[in-house]
């Protein structure tokens, strides 16, 4: 017979087993499931400083950062409802509002503010998407009643399009959405007004094309009277060629063509003005003669939202032309503006950068990059191109963590600011945002927290956030642009929100170039005044790169621990003097 104490000890060894077992379990899965720690089961016995910083984020985190960034939001939107509404913009330091400016030079400021209140319309649909259906429905009733584009101002044809048409168009297909993923977003009574209101700003912009030979619309219109008799006959790339997903997506909804004829258009003599010796595009041009009088060919300001557009558009509206464009273009860029090694995640040399070019030669004309050129790493994740998107993110991702912002130009040979201002800009957030639905690693919830941090530690005011005027000082400028709210908190807030409807139905939806949500419908790609695809499939060409191919072809290690190796973290951190 067996004795007590034997019993006891096969009693204890057996429950030290299952719980030993259990514990294993729950480690396995928690380690595969709790933000990436499955790599650490693969080998890796030491981990370097950016593995410990970046490679695990706490759900418990990523939910206090998701509340952090709603109460970010609804600080700055309260206060630009008390104090500025219905002015376009919200002065935060002195808790006022800002319109269009009586000194028609000041083109900062006119080129924005149309006296329309700018920055409730961008803000609508982002209102939705954090789930406050109650202030969406008085917000677009607000811009309803009291909204008028009759209006003694001149803008930018392209701000007053990427913000304002685009946030009516957007706030207006969720409104009448059937589904109604969002919730009950209809107000009582809704008939359609924000939808015909941009149709009326659009017809006001309308004057911009017209006595216009190479089709490029004049960067300016006075919303009264049409083109200024004295206004500037030169327009940047970006402006004249990134209207294609607004105007097209108007004259769909409105059955019109014309809005998507002269965007397509003044598109079209962009590309027939590549260099024919390296396929690029210069950054300034004159829209009567069609000749560049900008030779620079790079990612940010004057063109950033160019490339986008060709992409975008063929995602939309399925126009295989635009993606043959972008394709080329993107080619050529690779082979006359890309610098460094061959591979962003493996080999030797310098880091891959993309920098400004002369159009007509490839050689490098200056050595800055701006705030604006991180956006591309979005592109190329639409593009598939995850392991440069990967890099393109890293440099700027680096600078920030220099000075806790962004400076508009970064001089990477003497690794300091050329221009000291952030205002507060969402380039970066949406590069982290697309890239972390791309690879759902941890590093770039990591990224995002410290964005979150950096700007309710230094441009917090007392009436919301303010620019930057200088990101090594911290002084402070009194301006909170409109896409603050319409853009880097809507990201932010995405970033965090892993059970938002967007990012369980991403591949319905695209964001236009001021992040407004517009839905991706097979009825766009059927427009009986232009060539479309048959079908989806039809649309597909050997060209179109593929999100799929090309993340197998990032090598597992790419991605675990970190989007990229930390020696070439490092690296980058010392190309851009923060070690």
């Amino acid at each position: 017979m067996i004795s007590d104490n034997i019993l006891n000890m096969i009693f204890s060894l057996f429950w030290s087993l299952v719980t030993i077992g259990l514990y294993s379990s729950v480690i396995n899965s928690h380690m595969d499931h709790e933000w990436g720690w499955g790599w650490l089961r693969s080998g890796h016995s030491k981990l370097s400083e950016y593995e410990e910083k970046y490679a695990y984020f706490p759900e418990s985190e990523r939910l206090q950062r998701l509340e952090d960034v709603r109460r970010m939001f609804q600080f700055g939107y309260d206060n630009y409802m008390a104090y500025a509404y219905p002015m376009d913009e919200l002065d935060p330091i002195h808790c006022t509002g800002r319109g269009s400016d009586e000194d028609p030079s000041n083109l900062n400021i006119n080129d924005v503010l149309g006296d329309y209140s700018l920055t409730l319309v961008d803000t609508l649909d982002t209102l939705a998407i954090l789930g406050n259906n109650s202030e969406f429905k008085q917000a677009v009733q607000l811009v309803i009643e009291n909204v008028s584009f009759d209006n003694n101002s001149t803008v930018q044809v392209f701000e007053s399009t990427i913000r304002v048409i685009g946030g009516l168009l957007s706030a207006h297909l969720l409104i009448t959405d059937a589904s109604q993923p969002f919730g009950d977003l209809r107000p009582e009574g809704y008939s359609n007004e924000l939808l015909l209101m941009a149709y009326e700003l659009g017809s006001r912009l309308l004057p911009a094309f017209e006595n216009s030979t190479t089709g490029l619309p004049h960067p300016r219109i006075h919303l009264q009277h049409g083109v200024p008799e004295d206004g500037i006959k030169e327009t940047c790339t970006a402006g004249a060629g990134s209207l294609l997903l607004e105007f097209g997506l108007l004259s769909q909804l409105m059955k019109d063509p014309v809005f998507d004829g002269v965007a397509r258009r003044a598109v079209d003599s962009l590309l027939a003005s590549r260099s024919n010796k390296t396929g690029l595009l210069g950054n300034v041009i004159n829209i009567l003669s069609g000749k560049w009088v900008g030779f620079q060919s790079g990612l940010g300001a004057g063109s950033d939202s160019f490339y986008e557009y060709l992409l975008k558009a063929f995602i939309m509206f399925g126009n295989s032309s635009y993606l043959e464009s972008f394709n080329e273009i993107y080619s050529n860029m690779k082979k006359y503006m890309r610098r460094g090694r061959l591979k962003c995640g493996s080999g030797v040399g310098d880091t891959p950068m993309y920098v400004n070019t002369h159009m007509d030669n490839g050689k490098t004309m200056n050595t800055w990059i701006d705030s604006l050129q991180v956006a591309f790493a979005g592109v190329q994740v639409l593009a598939g191109d995850i392991e440069e998107a990967v890099c393109t993110h890293a440099i700027s991702y680096a600078i920030w963590k220099k000075y806790n912002a962004l400076p508009e130009r970064f001089n990477w040979a003497v690794k300091q600011p050329d221009v000291l201002f952030y205002p507060l800009r969402p380039e970066l957030v949406e590069a982290t945002y697309l890239l972390y639905q791309a690879t759902q690693h941890p590093y770039y919830l990591h990224v995002g927290s410290h964005i979150l941090d950096s700007i309710e530690t230094y441009c917090k005011a007392k009436c919301g956030y303010a620019t930057l005027h200088n990101v090594i000082t911290k002084t402070k400028e009194d301006r909170m642009e409109s896409f603050f709210l319409s853009e880097t908190c809507k990201y932010l807030y995405l970033l965090f929100d892993k059970d938002n409807y967007i990012n369980k139905a991403f591949d319905k939806f695209i964001f236009t170039t001021e992040g407004h949500l517009f839905p991706l419908n097979s009825e766009y790609r059927s427009k009986p005044w232009w060539f479309t695809c048959e079908d989806d499939n039809s649309c597909r060409s050997s060209n179109v790169p593929s999100n799929e191919s090309k993340c197998l072809n990032v090598a597992q290690e790419k991605h675990f621990p970190l989007p990229l190796s930390s020696h070439y973290l490092e690296q980058i951190d010392k190309m851009v003097g923060l070690i």
